[in-house]
């Protein structure tokens, strides 16, 4: 299961597979990095802007790896929680964590935790994204806010709904922030969150885009938005991998590619430094090139 795709340094492309480990493919050779570790359910991966590396893990913790050593923090260290969903470098060169316990900023020496006793929206965090003003947009199992470096804003619609079980962030060119939230059900069935669907907020107004559940969003180099996410919004059936092109981004009904659908759950996204679109999913890792979608397994694979 291949969960986050990040870009690296030198035009490399790190992938965080759950079972796999975390692998460096540099157009010709997939290497893991994380061999010397061992198992673990690695969740999101991170190069820094001094070229280290950072593996979160959703059972141990964090590494972080110079190219020689690797240096492990838990819970004993000062991280939130042992479980950790993303990983995001703010402008200043903070680190921050987003934990199954809250969210946890590491300075380079020590770690500052932030939970529901400092505002935040939920502890349990699915997501974080930086925008262009320095605010930090985190996506959790519960609503959906923003950080000023002071305050947690929760995420409302003008029917004064938060958005819940947000998963995918991205901010564009304009400054829109798009996300997208998926319906949760309670242990009966019956639904508890309902501001589900793909949104774009311009910063005064939420603007439902699609009916669809989202898994991840990117915006691309000439301005499409990417997603992954379930076709039907509670994630019930085909997932799909879309692409919502750039001239019609904006109108009420904006045109979509479906590039494809499988019954598959579909994750990550990365524009390539060579433009190419990767994804990951439960079975692998893609990269679409415009019109041939690879899987790395085999020629049979090849779309």
């Amino acid at each position: 299961m291949v969960r986050n795709i990040k870009k690296g340094r030198n035009g490399t492309v790190l992938i965080a597979a759950s079972r796999g480990g975390v692998l460096q493919y540099d157009g010709k050779w997939f290497t893991n990095l994380t061999s010397k570790i061992g198992p673990r359910r690695f969740w999101d991966v991170l190069e820094d802007r001094r070229g280290i590396l950072w593996f979160s893990s959703t059972d141990s913790g964090v590494y972080r790896y110079n190219g020689k050593t690797f240096q492990h923090f838990t819970v004993k260290e000062g991280l939130a929680n042992n479980a950790v969903m993303s990983i995001c470098e703010d402008k200043t060169g903070i680190i921050w964590f987003g934990t199954g316990g809250g969210v946890s900023r590491y300075d380079g020496e020590s770690f500052r935790n932030f939970t529901t006793r400092d505002g935040l929206s939920n502890n349990s965090i699915n997501t974080i994204v930086e925008d262009k003003t320095g605010k930090l947009w985190f996506g959790t199992r519960g609503e959906a806010c923003f950080y000023d470096g002071k305050t947690f804003t929760v995420l409302k619609n003008k029917d004064g709904k938060a958005f819940n079980n947000v998963w995918g962030i991205t901010e564009d060119r304009k400054g829109n922030i798009w996300f997208g939230a998926s319906i949760i059900n309670d242990k009966k069935g019956d639904t508890v969150f309902v501001s589900n669907g793909l949104w774009r907020y311009d910063g005064s107004n939420f603007i439902k885009v699609a009916q669809r559940g989202v898994s991840a969003i990117i915006e691309d180099r000439n301005g499409n938005i990417w997603t992954t996410g379930s076709s039907n919004p509670n994630g019930v059936g085909a997932w799909e991998f879309l692409r919502y092109d750039q001239k019609s981004l904006y109108r009420e009904k904006p045109g979509i590619t479906k590039i494809i659908s499988i019954n598959k759950m579909l994750c990550g996204i990365l524009e390539a430094k060579d433009g190419h679109i990767w994804f990951g999913s439960l079975n692998g890792v893609y990269r679409y090139d415009g019109k041939i979608i690879k899987d790395f397994k085999s020629a049979a694979g090849q779309q």
